[in-house]
């Protein structure tokens, strides 16, 4: 996890998307998901399946 921003921010403003944006444009496959227990969105960089994309 990169970030954590609360899911009650002001109307129109998306500050875990713009972030996540960010660290795309940087590089990073940075992606948000939305922590229902905590009422977060969380930008994270998602794991690789182990073993994808190689030939055996």
């Amino acid at each position: 996890m990169l970030q954590r921003f609360p899911a009650g921010g002001p109307r129109g403003s998306l500050p875990a998307e713009e972030f996540a944006r960010a660290r795309r444009d940087e590089g990073t496959p940075a992606e948000v998901v939305m922590d229902l227990d905590h009422d977060l969105f969380l930008v994270v960089v998602p794991r690789r399946a182990s073993g994808a994309g190689v030939d055996a």
